[in-house]
């Protein structure tokens, strides 16, 4: 990197409305030991994520997809150029910026077969999926997973890598986007403004993006054993009633190494990112307006540099 330009661009908010976000010229940030320093050229938003509890100023947007500018003391395998993506860690600044520095271990290589605004659509919504499946849920080939949510930003995740794994898949979703679900894999779409609780047994894994009364309602459809995985809340599980299944809340962290299994599966044709709508980075306030009231399903992308 020229050592002449050491400022950015960045968008950051002064509180949770996104009116509140300006365009501000800050530091570059200095890699520190086993860091990378990114160029950004692609991030996405988070519905509510200007809501979350955090100091402001902050600059938001947790996806990332770019370009290595520098690398910090201690990192290996990496070299000033190489495609990088990843999600960047909730307790650092975000993305919405033309520079961003995260630990190497938390990014992987961008996957080949898309460019920077496809990844950039992949990594908050594809590594909550696969921990919601894998470390939380344990899932197995021949189990029956509900996804709460199947259009939305995690749920088509949960809804692709459920059925790649031979599972049996009943999601919710607004009628409109029923063919779109069964096109990620689903085997069964319900209409999220029926009572799901009437259509659906026998459930091994619920997988809850959504919160509130649909977490209360979806305790009488897990099987005896059966896990209740919560993204949004956590379960209250004596509002359940249950004693013999079992409920767990988490909040995604970064992986490399989850990302480069995603990478592969996005390289094989098995994962596929969707994107609704691509804004400027001088426009998003604007994007945070359109993730609100009826939209295409998938992320909304932020473009930062070509």
């Amino acid at each position: 990197m020229n050592d002449a330009v050491r400022s950015m661009l960045a968008m950051c908010a002064s509180n949770s409305d996104p009116a509140s976000l300006t365009s501000q010229t800050i530091p570059i940030p200095d890699p520190g030991p086993g860091e990378l320093l990114v160029g950004v050229r692609a991030t996405a938003i988070t519905a509510e994520e200007l809501t979350w509890p955090e100091s402001w100023p902050a600059i938001p947007c947790h996806d990332l997809s770019g370009v290595v500018s520098a690398t910090g003391p201690g990192v290996d395998g990496w070299r000033t150029g190489d495609e990088v993506y990843g999600l960047v860690g909730f307790d650092r600044p975000g993305a919405a910026a033309e520079y961003v520095t995260a630990p190497a271990a938390d990014l992987a290589r961008k996957p080949a077969s898309i460019d920077h605004l496809a990844a950039a659509a992949v990594p908050l919504g594809a590594l909550t999926a696969w921990q919601a499946l894998h470390q939380h849920a344990q899932l197995a080939p021949g189990q029956h997973v509900l996804v709460h949510g199947g259009a939305g930003g995690v749920g088509a995740y949960v809804t692709q890598l459920a059925a790649q794994h031979g599972a049996r898949v009943t999601a919710t979703a607004s009628a409109r986007n029923r063919d779109f679900v069964t096109g990620l894999g689903a085997d069964e779409v319900l209409d999220y403004s029926g009572r799901f609780e009437d259509h659906v047994r026998d459930v091994d894994v619920v997988v809850d993006p959504v919160g509130g009364t649909t977490t209360e309602r979806s305790w009488q459809v897990l099987r005896s054993g059966g896990i209740l995985v919560d993204i949004a809340e956590e379960p209250d599980q004596a509002k359940g009633g249950r004693d013999d299944v079992r409920s767990v809340f988490f909040v995604v962290s970064p992986d490399g190494g989850q990302l480069r299994e995603l990478a592969s599966l996005v390289d094989a044709g098995r994962l596929r990112p969707v994107v609704s709508a691509v804004f400027e980075l001088k426009s998003l306030a604007e994007a945070f307006g359109a993730q609100r009231g009826s939209r295409p399903p998938g992320k909304v992308i932020i473009t930062v540099a070509p």
